[in-house]
């Protein structure tokens, strides 16, 4: 889930202690990135399932644009505090000749438009029943979270790995341990450099926070990445 700023004046009047948000549903074929059109975009609150908010169908550019979603208050994610600063709503996207998908937890903020991307897996001669749930975690900065694992501060370059690189270089893409990294059966993700940049940011930082704070965050997340790429760890 990616949330952009959005002008405050692209929103309706809302109701006393309660703002708006923005949502955007892209929805593509898996097998060549073509949009479907037509596709059938149920959202809920989340835990909700039959609280339906809204039910439409995808554009010729397979989307559904700016649906305004009910969001707490901006104040609540200025500073730590005991209310939740995001709603939380479910995504159901259906088409005919793919499989059904569900995105549980799609957070939305206040004066953000949040961009959900739905690739949809044509369905299975052996199973056409097929279905894919996505579950989005609590954000970082509200979650219950074990601590960081302890690592050096400084790490040894003189090892051999894949590849040694002799500098500090941006990659194409990132290897992403599922797992701490003594565990040698969890998966390895291979993910865009950029996509895993974005939802990092997604995920530890609030997007509405001042650009300023957004872009020191930003440079820090990819400072910490490049560290890894180049010591390997």
């Amino acid at each position: 889930m990616e949330n952009k700023s959005i002008r405050p004046e692209l929103f309706a009047t809302v109701t006393q202690g309660e703002d708006i948000g923005k949502l955007t549903v892209n929805v593509t074929s898996e097998r060549d990135n073509r949009p479907i059109e037509g596709a059938s975009v149920r959202i809920t609150y989340d835990g909700q399932p039959n609280n339906i908010v809204e039910e439409t169908t995808t554009n010729s550019e397979g989307q559904i644009p700016d649906v305004e979603l009910n969001a707490p208050p901006i104040d609540y994610s200025m500073a730590p505090g005991a209310n939740k600063p995001y709603a939380e709503y479910t995504i159901y996207v259906s088409a005919p000749g793919y499989e059904t998908l569900e995105v549980s937890g799609a957070e939305i903020f206040s004066g953000e438009l949040a961009i959900q991307n739905a690739a949809l897996l044509p369905i299975s001669p052996t199973d056409p029943t097929g279905a894919e749930l996505y579950v989005i975690p609590d954000h970082t900065l509200w979650g219950d979270y074990p601590p960081k694992i302890a690592e050096d501060e400084i790490k040894p370059i003189d090892e051999s790995g894949e590849i040694v690189l002799s500098r500090v270089v941006i990659p194409e893409y990132v290897v992403v341990h599922d797992g701490p990294p003594s565990d040698q059966s969890a998966i390895n993700y291979y993910v865009k450099y950029k996509d895993y940049i974005k939802n990092v940011a997604s995920s530890e930082i609030y997007s509405t926070w001042p650009e300023a704070t957004i872009q020191a965050n930003v440079l820090a997340i990819q400072s910490f990445t490049l560290n890894r790429v180049f010591t390997e760890w």
